[in-house]
């Protein structure tokens, strides 16, 4: 008797499952303001930087270094709208080594600079 066998309940993207990337994002959210480097974000689910930075690529679309400078980014322009800290230390508490590195990516990514949008 020939038997097949029904796919998983828990999405494969590619390589990584959907709770090992949710676990790699959420990962991301928590510790925006530390060094999140490929081999640290692999480290988180146990696998190797090479291998993870290919199949996180292919789950979403992106590169684990621009998804975490795309968040940097979203957090800060939070911050900005919320908070009335300054600039720099708005930098650093997203993880971007000083205003100016925080401005580069922010007018990259918005088009705007962090003061525009406050």
């Amino acid at each position: 008797m020939l038997t097949t066998t029904t796919p998983t309940i828990e999405a494969n993207y590619q390589g990584l499952t959907h709770t090992r990337l949710q676990q790699v994002l959420d990962y991301i959210q928590t510790h925006l303001d530390r060094d999140l480097s490929l081999s640290k974000l692999a480290e988180v689910i146990n696998i190797s930087p090479t291998y993870f930075a290919s199949a996180f690529k292919q789950a979403i679309d992106i590169s684990p270094h621009q998804y975490v400078i795309q968040q940097r980014v979203e957090q800060a322009k939070l911050m900005l709208s919320k908070t009335d800290l300054a600039i720099a230390d708005i930098a650093l508490q997203v993880g971007f080594s000083s205003q100016s590195h925080l401005t580069q990516q922010f007018k990259r990514i918005t088009g705007m600079t962090p003061k525009q949008i406050r």
